[in-house]
């Protein structure tokens, strides 16, 4: 239990804007800050941050107060979780007393699924760096994937032991319940039989915005038919996949700084990118993109460049996804890789700086590039490219903002030969049928 002193320390050391920096993109506005509210969606900022008065307000939704209610509100923490994070994040040393009845009993059993994860992150990460199959096998993949030894620490990468126990054996040694094991899903029961879910797969482990450990993405390393290539944990009561991206914990200062995100496929993408130099990039690690995962990157920034390989079939199966982004009213671009190559792949073949140069050059707005990868299938068919102006028009209907709308409406007349006049009709066709 943490003591007065402690407490009294860390109240007088926490900056406001720098603990709810950490989650909002927020700027300047007189002597305050202001920034969207992260605890309800909105498109107009209406959070202020006062830096002078060590408070936060939203006049949207009513919710206010100082740096420990912020961490409460928006990691769901207790005031002893908050305390600890807080200590943690300015370096201070945490002075205990002997915990009351009281205090143990808060100990919630979401608390001890974090612990479980933390051990089994760190089993994975010891057995990549320091046992033998672990370096001869997973270090030695990562490194033949270009990944340097930085890289692989920053992201705490690991190795699962090819065997059915080696997880739990050693967390049941450790102490940990075999119940809470199971409810992370690190292992299976099945008739009174216990065994790994994760075994000989390199693991990438999953963070949380403040950089919890909340559930594992394993690739398989040899071929076999019955196995997936990726296997991921079950969701938790600390993991809910439509509300988790890979690499956010890593990239939100950065998503913030540059007011910018990109958004890849996989793990590796993430990894990859991170090392060439531009860390402001996540990945919904192969689900499709959630309003959830779109909010979650719209707490930092509205801007967001989609980063695709050079798969048709892909492409299309996710332009659902973009237009849930523009529903949100944000700025989506799109970057189109070469055949054969994907972020990963591109990033580990250029400089840092040609890679900037390419995202920079090859970026276009989201409605040209639906329109060209759509026009091609449409080609001298006069039905074809009714039907195709019809399906961009219904996208334009998703942005919320009518100044954009409008330039999004001249855009496509400009692109596909045809009167605004005629775009704008069946706009207002597709507002009338949806009221």
């Amino acid at each position: 239990m943490i003591n007065n002193n402690t407490k009294q320390q860390i109240l007088e050391t926490v900056r406001i804007e720098e603990v709810v920096g950490d989650f909002v993109s927020l700027k300047k506005r007189g002597a305050n800050l202001l920034g969207n509210c992260p605890f309800h969606n909105e498109r107009t900022p209406s959070f202020t941050v006062s830096p002078v008065k060590g408070f936060y307000k939203c006049f949207g939704c009513g919710k206010a107060g100082d740096s420990i209610t912020f961490v409460m509100e928006h990691e769901h923490f207790t005031f002893p979780e908050a305390l600890r994070y807080l200590a943690k994040k300015y370096s201070i040393p945490i002075e205990e007393e002997a915990p009351t009845a009281e205090f143990i009993e808060q100990q919630t059993q979401r608390e001890n699924l974090f612990t479980v994860t933390a051990f089994a992150e760190k089993f994975y990460q010891d057995y990549l760096w320091e046992n033998e199959e672990g370096k001869a096998i997973g270090l030695s993949y990562f490194r033949e994937r270009g990944f340097t030894d930085d890289v692989i620490r920053r992201f705490n990468l690991g190795f699962a032991p090819d065997k059915w126990d080696g997880l739990v054996t050693a967390a049941e040694a450790a102490g940990h319940q075999q119940e809470l094991l199971e409810k992370t899903g690190l292992i299976i029961v099945q008739e009174n039989k216990k065994y790994d879910r994760f075994r000989g797969r390199v693991i990438f482990p999953i963070h949380n915005l403040t950089g919890r450990v909340v559930a594992f993405g394993a690739r398989i390393l040899k071929t076999d038919p019955k196995s997936p290539k990726y296997l991921n944990s079950p969701e938790t009561e600390i993991y809910y996949k439509s509300k988790n991206l890979y690499g956010i914990a890593q990239a939100r200062k950065s998503i913030a700084a540059f007011d910018s995100c990109y958004l890849v496929e996989g793990y590796t993408d993430v990894v990859s990118m991170h090392q060439a130099g531009i860390e402001n990039v996540v990945a919904s690690s192969g689900t499709a993109l959630t309003i959830e995962q779109i909010r979650l990157i719209g707490r930092y920034t509205r801007n967001i460049s989609v980063l695709y390989d050079g798969d048709p079939a892909g492409i299309k199966a996710s332009l659902r996804g973009i237009d849930l982004i523009l529903e949100e009213g944000m700025n989506v671009r799109v970057v189109l890789f070469p055949d054969g190559e994907d972020p990963d792949s591109y990033a580990k073949r250029v400089s840092t700086e040609e890679l900037k140069v390419f995202l920079k050059e090859q970026a276009v707005d989201f409605i040209t590039f639906k329109t060209k990868l759509l026009l091609s299938d449409a080609s001298g068919d006069p039905i074809k490219k009714a039907a195709l102006i019809r399906d961009i028009v219904e996208t334009i209907a998703k942005v919320p903002d009518a100044i954009t709308r409008s330039t999004y409406i001249k855009h496509t007349s400009d692109l596909m030969e045809m009167s605004e006049t005629v775009l704008i009709g069946e706009l207002n066709k597709i507002f009338t049928s949806t009221r």
